[in-house]
């Protein structure tokens, strides 16, 4: 039973009800109000809670999301639903199919991309598979055969187009593509974004959440869109970004989960009997992007740092960026227990005003700490769940079984908010989220 009294079926009963609220047919929107589209990174998020479900649901999820795939191998942020309004920016502002070489013709998407964690998804959906009859197994195996060329290609895009400098990193060109949109991460890296003169625009986040507190100011978004309006005018083409966007970051926790992503995808790829030369790449950039990630840590603490192409500095936060080498591996077993020790203490999980012993997003110690404000203080239960599952597949049970537990007691109340702030356990931003719904099925699964 959990702390709020919901009996653990009950709390999966009420998770499985959200999901199918939010199911639009062949994709699930990330919630009904704020963000009633597909998102790239909600998407398999949601696969992995829909699994244990329905592993034919959950494979409908990845098919619908790849097939919006860009023709150079990008998976865009968000695949539009038909016919369905309420969010800004929609395909009139992004105008992907009329500028974009290589956007799809037979849907609307967005121009940038997410966090590659689809290859986990692939994964729980094959574990889920292995549960049940022929028939499903079949399922969940034809799948893999049918899009392994696809997830190949989207990971070979990764490492090739936006691992500018060789060095093992992935850039971005928005801070969107972090999925931590306002984090503090990014606040040196926006000054340098100077918006110029555009089209007028409507925000609708705040109409959703009516407190200005939780969400990215007006002037961050007159630099999220700026952003938008010198991709379009290159035509989203990868190369001229490289040279153009006012923004260029190597997110140093996108090239972990990237890194770890294809230590998963690899390991998928030996088990079926995958082309040899495409497991052979996959681990390839796993050990490139690992060591890349590395490269950034502080030597003592083991801290990673994000870097800032444009002005060529080292940004180093007290965000959940610096835990990064924990999801990937390849630091020195000394220092990384010392980050493990930050990670569980007073900085973070062990602060001693939390109401749950998880992950903010910020640091509370930090002088950038804002407990209400999306990226830069509050819980993502769904940054607990990927923090759990990475530290299960290093062996480290105990540590994820604790997160866990702490993430079930947090998610207690039903609400499946978005975020939680972090001292009082209140939900926060939009609620009945998927993922959020989706982390709680895995872990009760």
């Amino acid at each position: 039973m959990t702390d709020r009294g919901f009996t653990s079926t009950q709390l999966a009963a009420r998770a499985a009800y959200l999901l199918r609220g939010n199911d639009l047919g062949t994709m699930t929107s990330a919630a009904p109000r704020l963000y009633p589209h597909m998102w790239s990174w909600d998407a398999a998020f949601v696969a992995v809670g829909l699994a244990p479900l329905s592993v034919e649901r959950a494979v409908v999820e990845l098919d619908t999301l790849l097939s919006a795939q860009w023709k150079n191998g990008m998976i865009p942020h968000i695949v539009f639903a038909n016919g369905v309004d309420g969010y800004f920016p929609g395909p009139s502002r992004w105008l992907t199919q009329s500028l974009a070489a290589h956007a799809p013709s037979h849907t609307h998407t967005s121009g940038i991309t997410q966090p590659p964690v689809h290859a986990i998804a692939v994964q729980r959906i094959l574990d889920h598979a292995r549960r049940h009859g022929r028939s499903t197994r079949a399922v969940a195996e034809e799948f893999l055969d049918r899009r392994w060329p696809d997830l190949v290609r989207w990971h070979r895009w990764l490492a090739t187009a936006r691992d500018i400098d060789g060095n093992g990193r992935i850039a971005l060109y928005h801070g969107w593509e972090s999925g931590m949109d306002n984090s503090p991460r990014w606040d040196a890296p926006y000054a340098g974004v100077v918006a110029g003169s555009m089209p007028e625009y409507l925000r609708a986040d705040l109409d959703v959440v009516t407190d200005a507190r939780q969400r990215p100011t007006d002037v961050e978004y007159d630099r999220y869109l700026w952003l938008l309006e010198e991709m379009k005018a290159v035509r989203y083409d990868d190369t001229e970004l490289a040279k153009v966007m006012s923004f260029a970051v190597e997110d140093v926790f996108v090239s972990a989960v990237f890194s770890m992503a294809c230590q998963v995808l690899a390991a998928i790829g030996e088990e079926h009997s995958m082309p040899r030369a495409d497991v052979r790449d996959l681990n390839s950039w796993a050990d490139r992007f690992q060591q890349g990630v590395v490269a950034t840590t502080d030597a003592r603490s083991g801290a990673a740092k994000d870097f800032d192409i444009r002005s060529g500095r080292w940004v180093a936060t007290e965000t959940l960026a610096m835990f990064a080498p924990l999801l990937c591996g390849g630091l020195d077993r000394d220092v990384e227990r010392v980050l493990l020790r930050t990670f569980e203490g007073p900085k973070f999980c062990g602060h001693p005003d939390l109401r749950y012993a998880v992950p903010p997003s910020t640091s509370p110690v930090s002088r950038e700490f804002r407990p209400r404000e999306y990226w830069r203080g509050p819980v993502w239960p769904v940054m607990t769940w990927l923090f759990s599952w990475a530290f299960a597949r290093r062996g480290w049970a105990e540590r994820a079984y604790l997160l866990k537990s702490e993430g079930l007691r947090q998610a207690a109340d039903g609400s499946f908010a978005e975020y939680y702030e972090p001292f009082t356990g209140a939900p926060l931003g939009s609620m009945q989220q998927s993922w959020t719904a989706a982390a709680v099925l895995d872990w009760l699964g």
